[in-house]
């Protein structure tokens, strides 16, 4: 069995897997309108205005969407099945999605209040989400 894969970790990503690598959870914050947002970007997509700060986020949120994943999408998540994957609204506003982990999968629903924990996977650590 091979190994579940990894990011590539960008410059302009650097900040976000340094982050979770430390347990901290960060989005991307506006300068200019104060905008909170993820994925990594050079600029704010509300105002677009440039080199946006990098902030540590509580790391609690709710889920907005959800499915289980029955069939594994390639080898290296054969043993993992069935598991929970969702859109998570981060109380801050950035939506992520995340696999949900530490109940059972028919445990999963819309509405349930979620926190970021952290995975480490080779050398990189990767956040998921638990009920909370």
């Amino acid at each position: 069995m091979s190994s579940k894969p990894v990011p590539r970790i960008t410059e302009l990503s650097r900040p976000y897997w340094e982050g979770a690598a430390a347990g901290e959870l960060r989005v991307q914050r506006c300068r200019n309108c104060g905008a909170r947002f993820l994925y990594p970007r050079k600029w704010c997509p509300k105002c677009w205005t440039v080199d946006p700060l990098w902030e540590v986020v509580s790391g609690r949120g709710k889920i907005v969407a959800c499915t289980v994943v029955a069939q594994a999408p390639q080898e290296s998540y054969a043993q993992a099945g069935p598991y929970a994957i969702a859109i998570v609204a981060l109380e801050e506003g950035p939506q992520m999605m995340t696999n949900i982990i530490g109940c059972r999968v028919e445990e999963v629903r819309i509405g349930m209040n979620v926190v970021a924990t952290f995975e480490k996977r080779g050398e990189c650590t990767i956040p998921q989400f638990k009920p909370r």
